[in-house]
């Protein structure tokens, strides 16, 4: 699925904003439906570390916001949606750009909606691999997401 314009501003601005603007990263796609996400982190002057690769700050500021975006904007206003952990495990150096992808497909909102029918809490894990322009994996960030019934729904 391709842009829209309003996602594409929305990319636009995410990218100026002076919190996600310092990790280093940037947003490179937003669908127009909020389902797919794209970032890419360079190795750069603002994101390397002490000895030369990707600063491990840098690699899960990168890819923080993303998912409870993604599920507010799908969800809509009845759902609370915050962060509520995350991991993360570095896997190799980054010593080159790093990408990440994060999908949402209609099965795991429509498993998200039915469970919150039925329960007025409940947590969701996602798995971000940032990958290299071959696809080895140099990290993995793991994000915790609450999710609950608004109190006005």
């Amino acid at each position: 699925m391709a842009e829209s314009l309003r996602t594409r501003l929305f990319r636009w601005g995410l990218n100026l904003w002076p919190c996600y603007w310092g990790t280093g990263a940037r947003v490179t796609f937003i669908a127009s439906d909020w389902r797919e996400v794209r970032v890419r982190l360079p190795l750069s002057w603002r994101t390397r570390n002490y000895v030369g690769t990707i600063f491990g700050g840098s690699l899960y500021a990168a890819v923080d916001p993303f998912y409870m975006i993604m599920l507010m904007k799908n969800l809509g206003p009845g759902v609370a949606v915050w962060d509520k952990a995350a991991a993360i495990r570095f896997r190799r150096p980054g010593r080159t750009a790093l990408t990440a992808t994060f999908r949402l497909d209609e099965a795991e909102l429509m498993e998200v909606r039915h469970r919150l029918a039925v329960e007025p809490k409940l947590d969701r894990s996602y798995t971000i691999q940032l990958l290299d322009s071959n696809g080895v994996l140099h990290a993995e960030v793991e994000k915790l997401i609450y999710l609950s019934r608004s109190k006005s729904s």
